[in-house]
């Protein structure tokens, strides 16, 4: 009888990774410290809980890398994307679900399937199983940190990461507020009209980048304090302190909407929400990771023409995000150089964001299998999005200044340079059609 593959780590990555192995007939021992042992992020014991936002970001497979990454992820049988498709909420040409209904879906469909079991409780020393994947992800408890640290001879790194508030729909003033997405992007009404606008003229934006700088924040930790942020989810706070501009340039850029309440006037700024639930009663404000104490936020954030009167269902928040240096400590096939038997995957390995997490998983479960069957599963090439993603953590970043990344075009080889790739369009497009040719290849016959 087959050893068991052993996944620590019930999140997105470990989620997907139990499921690829399983798929492929294999036994498999999904470890997950919830409910048993909570986190501060954590709201309840499902795996694949999402803890921040509930985007997937953009799903043109055409003209982005990360729609790319969903594409291959669809052809590979992943379990993440197919229940984040059956719990889409509007979003424009982004993919956003329902959190509470997606992480329940995941749940239900991994506990349904006979190949894997379940143990709850902390692991806090590195097993000597034979087959292992460790996906415990950002939040990885100090005990087990320590070990990995400990046989991979290196320090830890670590940055902070933010959660946005989320706010009840029915508090939101709709005489200044309205429905549309930018550039009225989406295939349906539903997904044109799928984010709350907030409008700031100039005066009501000054006034709230000198709140934003002046309110009370969180005080860290002396172990947190020299931990720098991930610039791919700063918060508001942050970028404020970087120039009154910043904010105007990144969540609050007021292009591609007209205010039907005053559709002569153009915005200074705008804040946008999303939807965060199928029932459409609960938004959260997008980009607005935040580290102002609750108090403090609550003050701050109804000065947003709109959000007057906002009652919030969570507020924002923040902590600290551990992650390995990869290219030191993994090689090709995922696995720690000094303990081989134990293979990294998801967020904790320096990629950034749910998708990436979710393919660095299904990567290590199907490595996993490939190992159980005395074979070894060859690298997706570099040309995709798996494969950029798996060549970057394992040796294409460089060590000394190694520091997480989501997936993009600058990771890929370029492409050809025929006509018409100075045009960015037929650029991405020439990307993704390789990429796809590529992947296609490297899956075979399912």
């Amino acid at each position: 009888m087959t050893d068991p593959i052993h996944i620590i780590g019930g999140g997105m990555a470990g989620s997907e990774a139990a499921w690829q192995v399983a798929q492929a007939g294999l036994p498999v021992v999904l470890h997950e410290m919830r409910p048993t042992v909570g986190t501060f992020a954590h709201q309840t014991g499902d795996y694949a809980e999402l803890v921040c936002s509930n985007s997937f970001r953009s799903d043109d497979d055409e003209a982005n890398a990360v729609g790319l990454l969903h594409w291959e992820m669809r052809q590979a049988g992943g379990l993440i994307m197919e229940m984040a498709d059956l719990h889409a909420l509007p979003a424009g040409s982004a993919l956003a679900v329902d959190r509470h209904a997606f992480s329940g879906a995941v749940t239900e469909r991994l506990r349904a399937h006979p190949n894997i079991s379940f143990e709850s409780g902390e692991i806090t020393a590195l097993p000597d199983w034979s087959n292992t994947i460790i996906a415990t992800g950002p939040l990885t408890t100090t005990a087990l940190a320590k070990a990995i640290m400990a046989v991979g001879g290196e320090d830890g790194l670590a940055f902070f990461d933010a959660i946005a508030p989320i706010v009840y729909a029915e508090s939101v003033d709709m005489s200044k507020a309205w429905f549309q997405s930018r550039y009225d992007k989406g295939e349906t009404e539903e997904d044109r009209t799928a984010y709350l606008n907030c409008p700031m003229d100039e005066a009501q934006y000054n006034g709230f980048i000198d709140a934003l700088i002046a309110a009370e924040k969180t005080e860290f930790k002396d172990w947190e304090k020299d931990t720098p942020y991930f610039d791919g989810c700063l918060p508001i706070e942050v970028m404020a302190e970087r120039g009154r501009e910043t904010l105007r340039w990144g969540p609050m850029k007021p292009v591609g909407l007209t205010n039907p309440h005053a559709p002569d006037v153009k915005a200074h700024a705008v804040v946008q929400l999303r939807r965060d639930n199928a029932l459409g009663t609960l938004f959260n404000i997008v980009g607005f990771q935040t580290k102002m104490k609750y108090g403090a936020q609550k003050e701050v954030l109804r000065m947003i023409p709109g959000l007057e009167d906002a009652e919030f269902a969570r507020l924002g928040g923040i902590h600290r995000n551990t992650f390995i240096n990869s290219p030191s400590l993994l090689n090709a096939q995922m696995q720690l150089k000094s303990a081989p038997n134990i293979r990294m995957a998801g967020q904790i390995t320096g990629v950034e964001g749910y998708v990436e997490s979710t393919a660095m998983g299904l990567l290590a479960g199907r490595m996993a299998v490939a190992q159980a069957r005395g074979e070894t599963l060859t690298v997706p090439p570099n040309t995709t999005a798996m494969g950029a993603l798996v060549t970057h953590i394992t040796g294409g970043a460089a060590a000394k200044t190694f520091q997480p990344m989501n997936v993009n075009f600058g990771l890929f080889p370029e492409v050809d340079a025929k006509k018409g790739r100075r045009n960015r369009k037929v650029r991405y497009k020439a990307y993704t059609d390789r990429g796809k040719a590529d992947f296609t290849a490297w899956l075979g016959p399912n």
